[in-house]
């Protein structure tokens, strides 16, 4: 079985936003338009040197060597998805995330928290958008357009996660906030020790 590309390399994750719903509507339909979206994809990563990794479902996971390819292909695929005619009100919608790490090759995929930061990222984007990670923006450098969200709360992840949005010539730029997990803040002062010995 042949390895995927090791070292620093960009995470792709993909689905279909309201494939419940699709497939309500759609009935027997549904499963054209789920082998079109798979063409469409597969197409838009393999063109810019992904390698699909896993597909299950309507979604896919995929990896870039390049962060500015990886870039490219979700671009490229939003576009397509974008200009394929559809039927009325049942339009393909796909949420995109990115993130760059050095996850471990492992039996022909990748393990490590890199695959579940950018799997949490796709989670949390609506579909037509494609949301990435400060390293993976960072490598993109000034000539590609994104927009900053700030810092997010990823689940079951810690610390604070700053995402970015590509923002793609042509397509919709404004979203719903991300749906990661909510910031909730008090009043409440910090205590400043535990209350040890202190039974009253």
């Amino acid at each position: 079985m042949t390895e995927p590309p090791s070292g620093t390399v960009t995470l792709l994750f993909s689905d279909i936003e309201g494939s419940t719903r699709l497939l309500r509507q759609l009935g027997d339909g549904y499963a054209a338009q789920l082998a079109r979206h798979r063409e469409l994809l597969r197409s838009a990563f393999e063109s810019h040197g992904g390698r699909v990794l896993e597909t299950e479902g309507d979604a896919f996971f995929a990896a870039f060597e390049s962060a500015g390819e990886a870039a490219a292909a979700a671009g490229d695929a939003q576009h397509a998805l974008a200009a394929e005619a559809w039927p009325a009100g049942n339009e393909i919608r796909v949420r995109i995330g990115l993130h760059t790490g050095e996850p471990r090759p492992v039996d022909g995929n990748y393990v490590g928290l890199d695959v579940h930061e950018a799997a949490r990222v796709m989670a949390a984007a609506h579909g037509g958008q494609v949301v990435l990670t400060e390293p993976t923006r960072a490598l993109l450098g000034d000539g590609v357009p994104v927009r900053d969200l700030g810092e997010h709360t990823l689940k079951d992840l810690s610390g604070r996660h700053r995402l970015y949005q590509l923002e793609l010539e042509g397509l919709p730029v404004d979203f719903p906030p991300l749906n990661t997990v909510a910031n909730w803040t008090t009043n409440l002062p910090a205590q400043p020790n535990v209350f040890v010995g202190r039974e009253r």
